[in-house]
């Protein structure tokens, strides 16, 4: 049996809706994540240090800050709050320009800020294998951010 033009259409149609979705999908989880992981992957020139956390809220935990180099010492700053932070912890840090707000650095830091990403790589998956019919693709993404999210969760 033949197809009709109009089904054929709609078949590449579809096609089409499920790649942008994807491509959407994946652009919102890089953009999400370089607004932090740009500060710990272009680093160079920027404060570095260490923060004490002294104490958490809803939203941000704040601390001391103990510069490495020659930047001036901050009596507090704060930084997003995750999981991982609880009062008295210490990591290093770099400090966002013209804020008091800091960014965890390190493999720590690089794995958390790219966690939005991994969960796009998770959530484009289910649309390549079912949108697509892409299955090898989707399980290779649905892998790559199985393991930068499971990779963040140790390091954290």
């Amino acid at each position: 049996m033949k197809r009709s033009s109009s089904h054929r259409l709609v078949a590449h149609g579809r096609t089409v809706a499920a790649g942008c979705v994807v491509l959407l999908m994946l652009v919102a989880g890089v953009w999400s994540s370089w607004d932090t992981a740009h500060h710990v992957v272009l680093s160079k020139g920027r404060e570095h240090g260490t923060m004490t956390v002294t104490g958490c809220d809803g939203t941000t935990c704040t601390g001391s800050y103990v510069p490495d180099r020659d930047s001036p010492p901050r009596p507090r700053v704060t930084i997003t709050k995750s999981v991982a932070v609880q009062k008295g912890d210490r990591f290093p840090v770099v400090v966002k320009p013209d804020t008091g707000e800091v960014v965890r650095t390190g493999t720590p830091g690089f794995l958390h800020a790219w966690v939005p990403f991994g969960g796009a790589l998770l959530l484009s998956a289910l649309v390549i294998g079912g949108g697509l019919r892409m299955s090898r693709l989707a399980w290779g993404a649905a892998a790559a951010g199985a393991v930068l999210l499971t990779a963040t969760f140790i390091a954290l």
